[in-house]
């Protein structure tokens, strides 16, 4: 009997917190960083007779991030508790959407490597409440409660992913869209964009799911794509030799590259969904949904068609400058100041971005676009080299003077008199009467030393082209003297 071909479904769900200024339900600061415990109230703290009172900001932000990802709006949804007992939860319950979320049926295209587009579809998003966080030491366990009540959004994938490299692409491709419209920092680090998966296998050809394993709290790319390679793998060696999948919740070990069980998988039922009687149903009017759908900004999937397209880029170049809305607004300023597209995203995508500083949706750049511009045209009016412009903008970064500036500072503008380049040509053919001779007798080749010598003694400011031309009159002037 042949072993069965298995292929693996994986469903992300993804928490992407708001960038309001307060919580959801409160008007505690909801910032990142603060010293434990110290941005909570009665609400945060699930204190008795402490009302939620719904942040308009974080529905405006989940409306907008659900109608860029192509979601439906719904006219009236219901916030329910999540009940469950945990000691970064002071209330006992979450505030969370069950069976009647705000919006529902999008998608998300993504390219994957050697196989091209794909849609992968998303079920719903949701509004809902983070809880704290524990931290365990040694002998004990402490509570910070900052983080209680801070808003989410769960965005919840059907399982149309099959590997690991796909679910990371997906997730990359899900950030870039949340920092675009300005709803999600994109900071992994920080728990601000995380993510779990739900992992299943099945013999190829059969439509139902097999048993679902979550792996939970996944908060980097690189560890989504092995932690869920390593699962698949596992599975697939449970049902080869005989076994059987546990539906159970799992953790990931870096250190030894392995999933391990971390509870028994609970079901809906489990955590005793109803309605909160403490909020009314929220009604998003359609009025609303339109005003957010004219204020969308371009896209990245259509700004990198739009770059490819019109502009010419190739894929990777428009994929580098569209994976921060900052980066890309500056790409364009340069643009609009005149420089050459190609050149540009070049010089912007390798020197400008090696300098750069982002901070969530905010970027430090260390130089203006119209100075990126104004240096890309030194070097085409050959006033300088590339190589030259290299130091002249390392010179320019977080100085605020021009190219121009620089380059009469350094004394780094090319030599482009034909006279004062012969000179210099003449003197190195002199020196050199050997390679002269040798070059005169056919070796070819050695016009590259004698560029060289002539690039020495010029301090590099020489215009290589012209030191070409004249190198080939001054030696061809020489040999036909009598």
């Amino acid at each position: 009997m042949s072993t069965p071909t298995f292929e693996a479904t994986i469903g992300l769900e993804v928490h992407a917190q708001l960038l309001t200024r307060t919580k959801l339900f409160c008007g505690c600061e909801a910032t990142f960083g603060a010293p434990p415990n110290t941005h909570v109230c009665p609400v945060c703290l699930g204190l008795p007779g402490a009302l939620p009172v719904l942040n308009r900001e974080a529905v405006r932000m989940g409306v907008r991030a659900a109608r860029a990802l192509g979601l439906t709006i719904l006219p009236r949804s219901i916030f329910a508790r999540k009940n469950y007992f945990y000691p970064d939860l002071p209330k006992g319950y979450q505030i969370t959407q069950y069976d009647r979320p705000f919006s529902e049926d999008g998608a998300l295209e993504i390219a994957v490597p050697g196989a091209g587009p794909k849609i992968a579809r998303i079920q719903r998003i949701h509004l809902e409440e983070d809880a704290g966080k524990s931290l365990h030491e040694p002998g004990r366990a402490r509570v910070d409660l900052n983080r209680a009540g801070v808003p989410l959004i769960e965005i919840v994938g059907h399982p149309d992913l099959s590997s690991g490299e796909e679910a990371a692409i997906y997730l990359r491709a899900l950030r870039d869209v949340l920092v675009c419209v300005g709803v999600n920092d994109g900071n992994l680090e920080e728990g601000s964009f995380r993510c779990d998966a739900n992992v299943s296998i099945r013999p190829v050809g059969r439509a139902d799911l097999g048993a679902r394993v979550e792996l939970k709290n996944l908060n980097s790319f690189r560890f989504v794509e092995r932690a869920i390679g390593s699962e698949i793998a596992r599975q697939r060696a449970v049902l080869e030799t005989g076994g059987t999948i546990a539906q159970e919740t799992r953790g990931w070990d870096e250190a030894t590259g392995t999933t391990f069980a971390m509870r028994s998988k609970e079901e809906a039922h489990d955590s005793r969904y109803f309605p909160d009687p403490d909020l009314p149903p929220l009604d998003i009017d359609l009025a609303l949904v339109r005003e957010i759908d004219r204020a969308l900004p371009e896209l990245p999937a259509a700004k990198r068609a739009r770059y490819m397209d019109s502009l010419g880029l190739p894929r990777q170049a428009a994929e580098v400058l569209t994976s921060h809305p900052r980066l890309s607004a500056f790409y364009e300023d340069a643009l609009a100041a005149g420089a050459d597209p190609v050149k540009a995203a070049n010089f912007v995508g390798s020197e400008v971005l090696r300098e750069a500083r982002a901070h969530g949706l905010a970027m430090d750049l260390p130089v203006r676009a119209r100075h990126v511009a104004r240096l890309l045209t030194l070097v085409e009016e050959g006033t300088i080299s590339g190589k030259q412009a290299k130091a002249v903008f390392a010179r320019m970064c977080g100085t605020g003077k021009t190219p121009d500036d620089v380059v009469a500072e350094l004394g780094l503008s090319q030599i482009l008199d034909p006279d004062e380049i012969r000179r210099l040509c003449v003197a190195v053919v002199a020196a050199n009467e050997k390679s002269a001779i040798a070059w005169r007798a056919g070796k070819k080749a050695l016009l590259g030393f004698f560029v060289g010598q002539v690039m020495k003694a010029s301090s590099g400011r020489a215009n290589p082209a012209l030191v070409n031309e004249i190198l080939v009159q001054v030696l061809s002037t020489v040999a036909e003297e009598p």
